[in-house]
């Protein structure tokens, strides 16, 4: 039998040689000289505590390590620690916390009406608590000596704020001010698209039939406005006032927003057009009702940009074509 040499050695030995001796000294030259010091991986830095936040009540909170033992009493703020990647911190949420699916699993404590002694007994080292709780829930948990952050965003730049207290009080700084950063760029791509159009439609913003609405001081307001549009209650005195069918009817809303839809309500576009009287708004005509998920809009967390664009997309669907 004849033992052939590879044909890879055997047609290019000479050369291989070759190219293998100037590999080793390519690599000889890239190499530190003796006794250098041999670079080692950058170590990320610990989040530095103790850390002082400022509320949106106005509250100084010292914190004075890292967090591992969060409540949230709002669906909101459970989404804002979520979206920061520390939901496994989490030892209880509020009542109505179904977003992302895992937190409909947690250990629930109330919502507006919280069990104060339940909160207690989780040992929390902070609470994530809303303006809905400054009167009542809020002081007996601070009595109690726990550190409680109220988040109350007036707009959307307040829902942005609240993400980075929130970020800075859990040692969450890096991944806070990315998603504050990427949910601002769809912010500014959403508002070109809307500029572009050049209109402002009226709108009137439906929280339920009662004819409640939304007006200056609450973020869906700024949402609206931002949104290109003209909220019909705009020069309203109060964030969620009611209007009467005739307002309505004299400021002729293009555009009608619904979120009382499915399980928060029932109301359709069908349901909406069928009303008495509302045959001869504009919306009801040319067929301009339109239904989004309530808690887009209603929970002033990270989605609230998903929220943003479906209000967008609903008074200028040309723009998003």
């Amino acid at each position: 039998m004849t033992v052939r040499t590879p044909l890879t050695l055997r047609a290019f030995g000479r050369r291989a040689r070759g190219l293998w001796l100037l590999l080793i000294l390519l690599l000889a030259a890239c190499a530190p000289p003796a006794g250098a010091p041999v670079p080692q991986p950058t170590a990320v830095p610990a989040p530095a505590f103790p850390v002082t936040v400022t509320d949106d009540d106005g509250q100084t909170i010292t914190i004075d390590k890292e967090p591992q033992r969060l409540i949230t009493l709002a669906p909101s703020n459970t989404e804002i620690v979520y979206a920061l990647g520390i939901g496994d911190r989490l030892v209880a949420v509020s009542d109505y916390s179904d977003y992302p699916p895992e937190a409909a699993s947690k250990p629930k404590v109330g919502y507006i009406r919280v069990d104060i002694e339940r909160v207690i007994g989780y040992n929390p080292d902070l609470i994530l608590a809303t303006g809905a709780h400054r009167q009542q829930v809020t002081p007996q948990l601070r009595q109690r000596g726990l550190k409680v952050i109220t988040l109350d965003p007036k707009n959307i730049e307040g829902v942005f704020d609240n993400i980075l207290l929130v970020g800075r009080a859990t040692g969450q700084t890096t991944a806070a001010e990315k998603l504050v950063a990427d949910l601002k760029a769809r912010v500014a791509q959403i508002e070109s698209k809307v500029r572009q159009t050049g209109t402002r439609p009226r709108v009137f913003f439906e929280l339920d039939k009662s004819l409640f609405t939304v007006g200056p001081g609450s973020f869906i307001h700024d949402l609206i406005v931002r949104a290109g549009g003209e909220n019909i209650a705009g020069d309203a005195d109060r964030p969620y006032p009611q209007l009467s069918l005739e307002v309505l009817l004299q400021r002729d809303p293009e555009v009608i927003i619904i979120t009382d839809i499915g399980q928060y309500g029932g109301e359709t576009p069908e349901s909406v057009r069928a009303r008495p009287g509302w045959q001869a708004v504009s919306a009801v005509r040319n067929n301009r009702v339109v239904p989004i998920n309530p808690d887009l809009v209603n929970r002033p967390g990270p989605r609230v940009v998903d929220g943003f664009e479906a209000i967008a997309r609903a008074l200028h669907p040309e723009a998003f074509r």
